[in-house]
This record gives C-alpha cells, structure tokens and sequence, in this order.
C-alpha cells in the first residue's frame, strides 16, 4: 500500500524536539525522505529512531536565524536527494513570557530573530529550487499566540508568519507551489531538553508564565492543551496533496482558539 509521503523529500526544521521530532517522525513513518535541520546535536538521536524504524534520513546542525544557515540546509537537501518536495518551517518558540514593557531592546530583537528570520530565510532559500520544479509544499508553523498575553514579541514574529504565508501562496500559485500555516495552540509537550532560556525563573517570571498558561486555556473551547500529535496530523495533512486545493491558509489548532 502506497503512503501519502513516499520518495516525498521534506525539510522539517528544528526536528530535534517537540513537534518538528513528530513531524519528521510522521512523515518518515509515511515514506518519506527526511532532512531534518536543527541547531542541536540532538537531532541525531531523531535520526537514530528513524532509521531504526527502516526509514531514510539525513541531518544537518545549522543556525536558521541566520540567511546562510538556512542556505546550508537547502544545498544538503539538494545535495542528498536531488529535490526538496516539502518543506516545513518549524524553528521558533517565545524565550522570555512577560509584560511588552518589561522586554529589553536586545530581548525583543532576539524573539523576532528566533520565531520569524528562520521561517523567513528557508522560504527565501528554497523558492528557486520549487520555482525550477514548478512544484513543492511549504507549511509554516505558526501559533494562536498572535492574540495573547506576556509575549508581544514572539506574537509580533507569528502574525508576521501568518502574512508572509498569504503573500507567498498568491506571488507562487502559478509555479506550481502552496503556502500553508498551522497556528499551534498550548500543546502539551516533554520539558525541553535544551531550555530556550536556561536563566533560573523568578517567582514574578513564574507568576507571568502561569498567567499564559491560564489565559491560553480559558481561550479554548476545550479547555485543555493539544498533544504533539494533534499539531502533527494538521501539518502532516497541509504537508500531502490531500490539501491540494489548500493554500494562503493559517489553520489554527488551538480547541477553538482562533487567535
């Protein structure tokens, strides 16, 4: 029986955790064949799990906030397979959740750095190949939080996310190319192995991320957290033709939470 993703190569950016592991796990499980970037080491222990499982994929460690790292993860791709059929764009995360007020200059600068340039540059890198192709899926990752509390930035990144989606898919309809986006709620997830922000919370910074926690599920309808597994089946979807008449769309999974 033929699988939605077969002889498919996807790019799935920082696969090392959470729900870009799921995804490269996901879409390796359904035949595809996976390079997965990220900036940590651990990447290679997604690897280890994917081709134990009889799955085909490569890794590449690389900073995706940066034009030349993403450049890096387009030319392996293209070096390993030969084509880059889909690519998902899941590197970002908020690193600090506080009052807009309490940010600094160079803290608000690296929320934007980490949660909009790595979707911004890989887009940007791998538009001539799926031009060439005239063929090729792109879903973002982006988050219900563009109406939020205690993280102004990250949802300033995301809102971002969610025009340059719309915008892509209406200037590459005609190559062949669809540009979708999943906008993530609170997903239940494995504490990370590597913290975004590895200074100890104080009791105010604890107090401020409660705060999220509560207003994101008092925005739901469910009243709950999404698994990974929940944010997988919508990507993993966008990702295959069963979309094949999607596209400019954010999607959110948020229980009900639109954002």
């Amino acid at each position: 029986m033929s699988k939605r993703f077969d002889n498919k190569v996807c790019v799935v950016t920082g696969a090392a955790q959470g729900i870009g592991r799921g995804v490269a796990l996901r879409l390796a499980n359904e035949g595809g064949k996976i390079v997965m970037a990220d900036f940590s080491p651990l990447v290679e222990d997604v690897l280890t799990e994917i081709t134990a499982n009889g799955g085909h994929a490569t890794t590449i460690q690389a900073d995706l906030e940066t034009y030349r790292g993403a450049r890096d993860v387009i030319d392996k791709a293209l070096d390993t397979y030969g084509r880059i059929d889909i690519l998902v764009n899941n590197v970002g995360g908020a690193i600090w959740m506080k009052p807009f007020v309490n940010f600094s200059e160079i803290e608000i600068e690296k929320e934007i750095s980490r949660s909009l340039f790595p979707t911004l540059w890989c887009c940007h890198a791998v538009l001539p190949t799926m031009i060439k192709q005239q063929s090729g899926t792109i879903v973002n990752v982006s988050s219900i939080a563009t109406r939020g509390i205690n993280r102004i930035p990250y949802s300033t990144a995301k809102g971002g996310i969610n025009a340059m989606t719309a915008s892509l898919a209406f200037e590459h309809a005609s190559d062949g190319i669809r540009v979708n986006a999943v906008a993530t709620g609170g997903t239940e997830a494995p504490p990370r192995k590597i913290p975004r922000n590895t200074k100890p919370s104080t009791d105010e910074e604890k107090g401020w991320m409660n705060a999220v926690v509560d207003q994101t599920i008092n925005s739901t309808f469910m009243k709950r957290y999404g698994t990974i597994d929940e944010q997988v089946n919508t990507i993993a979807f966008l990702a295959s033709d069963e979309s094949s008449y999607i596209t400019g769309s954010t999607i959110p999974v948020g229980g009900g939470d639109a954002g």
